[in-house]
Parts: C-alpha cells; structure tokens; sequence
C-alpha cells in the first residue's frame, strides 16, 4: 500500500511538472534506454537486471539479458527570487522497466537537490554525484551501460545527506567545487567530502579541452585522487584517467587504476575504442566476479585475493537517428588475475560482452 502510494504520488508531481513545462514553469525531462546483452558471465551487467543470481564464479549468470540502462524521469528548473539570485531544483527518478522487482518498486532516487543560485557560486543541498564522480567529465566513453568506467574504478558515487557547492567559471576557465556529506546522517565521526577543480569544457562547446583533479575523503569508504583529460582535436576526441585509490579504514589496501580512450566522428557515426587497467580490485567486475554466493545475513560472500591485474578493452558505436533517439552497439572484454594463496597466480573468469541499444531523450 504505502509503495503504491509512493509511485502515484511520484507520478503526480510528474503530471503536473509536465503541464507547468507548457506554461514559463519547470522543464520536464526523461530517458529510455534498453540494451539486449550477451555475456559469459552476468559480473558487468546493471545492477538489478532480472534472472542474475549472487554466484558469479559459478558461470551461471551467462546468457543473454534485457538490461535498463538507468531510464529515468525529472523535473528541474530555476526561479528569480532578486537580482543575482536564484532557486534552483531537480527531482529524478530512475525508472525500473525492466526488472522483475519494477512492478512494486517501480522508481529509485537519483539525483533531487534544492538550492541557491548567487554571483559567488551556486549551493545545492540533498542529493547529488559527488565532484569526485562528476569530475569524470565526457572521458567516460561507455558511461551508463555495461562498460562504464565504474567496473574498473571506485568512487563512482551518487551521494545523499550533503551540501554541493560550484564556483564560477573564473577567468570562464577554472571552476573549484565540493561536496560535503553530514556525519550524523552518515552515522560516522569521520568527515567525508570531495573536492574538484576544473580547467576548460567538458562539451567541448567554449573550449576544445577539459582537465580536472579531484580528491574523495571517506566516501563509500575510500580514500582517492584522480586526474582526467580530455581534448577534441577535429574530429577525433582522445581522453584518458588516472585514479588512485584506498580503503579509508586500511591505508594498506591500495592501488592504481586509469583509462586511455579514443573516439571519432565518421560522418555521425561515433566510433569509440577504450583500454582500461586496475590493480585495486575495487571496482564492480573484479568484485563481482568473485562472488560465491551470500551469507546468513545475506551478505555476498567474495574470494577477495593479492597482487590484482585487471585488463579492460571496449570498443563501440552510437550513430543519433533523430536528436532525441541514439542507437549504438558495442563489445567489451574484461580479464585478468590475482593471487588468493600466496605465490599462486589464478585467473580471473573472462567476461565477453556484447550489447546492442536504443536511447530515447524527451
């Protein structure tokens, strides 16, 4: 009854944020995407896609799937209130149209924050990705499907309970921004934020370079730093990441991840290619991969090894059909090994995915 409530009372706002859209009110927004998915193993697919048990290392979870790559609906605007100053909002909703579990939790939260828009930067509290995350930029090439970054890296986190400030562009260059989450939520005495700094343009649209650095306190549980960069040279578009990373509670659980990345316009067709390298085993796959199951309290339970080398390579298309629809194929491969008795090399199981897609944005 009260989930019921919940998805009618998110499906009013929308009505109504739909029909203030007509008028000079908010804008309403959303995503569909579907993916058809062949994989050797089930450890990179989204999170929630139906028929996936907990024992990857079993090989039960090949197959072919339906995945939702976060489909999603919001609603966002500004408001004036004097000179120099103005609200801003967002609520989005990720929308669960392919998941077994969508028919009685049919909406999750996504990024909804209320804030203050001034001539000293803009304030958003409630919540939001963390400017660690957003730091990425446009590097991500595969971003929100199967072959995200966030397989390999950690930190990818969207983040509840906290305070985001944005600077302005300074000399329409640099922009410094943080984010703070509150212990108490937290349930935590240690302090968790995340801070960034930017150079250039990320849509490539004032400057046809983007940089950033960006450090995580805490969040999710790590410690980390991170360099991006990103420059469109004609038609072709190279990036890369360098991310650093440790267990905020065991300093001495650490290591190294980053991504090298190509793409090129062929009249449309948007042809991607991506190599990725990560020694910290903190990223989905790895930990996915070595699931064996769950445990009394439900816990997956992972062989969790040392001396970790994970091999990603990604390569794809996305040609637009309209401006509102994108269809796109892609294959991914992701390998490696580690020691879990010492001295003793295992392999990890290879994942062979492949996946075709369509987006639509409205």
């Amino acid at each position: 009854m009260k989930k019921t409530f919940i998805s009618a009372s998110v499906a009013s706002v929308l009505a109504l944020a739909s029909f203030g859209a007509l008028a000079d009110g908010p804008s309403f927004y959303g995503r569909l995407e579907l993916a058809v998915t062949a994989t050797d193993t089930g450890a990179t697919l989204q999170s929630g896609t139906s028929g996936v048990g907990s024992s990857y290392a079993d090989e039960n979870n090949a197959g072919t799937y339906l995945e939702n790559n976060f489909s999603n609906v919001g609603v966002k605007g500004t408001e004036k209130l004097a000179d120099g100053y103005d609200v801003v909002y967002q609520m989005e909703f990720q929308v669960e149209n392919t998941s077994g579990n969508g028919a009685s939790s049919p909406f999750k939260a996504r990024n909804t924050f209320l804030g203050l828009k001034t001539n000293a930067g803009t304030v958003l509290v409630g919540r939001n990705d963390t400017v660690f995350k957003q730091s990425e930029g446009g590097v991500d090439l595969f971003g929100n499907t199967n072959a995200d970054i966030d397989r390999l890296v950690s930190a990818q986190t969207r983040s509840a309970d906290g305070v985001w400030y944005y600077s302005p562009r300074i000399a329409n260059l640099v922009t410094l921004n943080a984010t703070y989450l509150f212990d108490d939520n937290a349930n935590t005495s240690d302090s968790q934020y995340a801070l960034s700094a930017t150079l250039g343009d990320s849509k490539f649209k004032e400057q046809n370079y983007y940089v950033a650095v960006a450090y995580n306190k805490g969040i999710s549980g790590y410690d980390a730093f991170r360099t991006v960069g990103q420059v469109k040279l004609g038609n072709f578009k190279l990036g890369g990441l360098y991310q650093n990373s440790e267990k905020s509670a065991d300093s001495s659980v650490d290591g190294n991840t980053y991504f090298v990345n190509i793409a090129y316009d062929l009249n449309g067709v948007n042809l991607k290619a991506e190599y990725g390298f990560d020694d910290t085993g903190f990223g989905n796959y790895y930990n996915n991969v070595n699931t064996i199951g769950k445990d009394a309290d439900g816990k997956a339970i992972i062989v969790k090894g040392i001396d970790i080398s994970v091999h990603n390579f990604n390569v794809g298309a996305d040609y637009r059909l309209s401006k509102s629809t994108m269809v796109y194929g892609q294959y991914s491969l992701y390998k490696g090994d580690h020691e879990v008795v010492a001295g003793t090399k295992v392999d990890l199981q290879d994942d062979n995915v492949f996946s075709v897609g369509v987006r639509y944005d409205f």
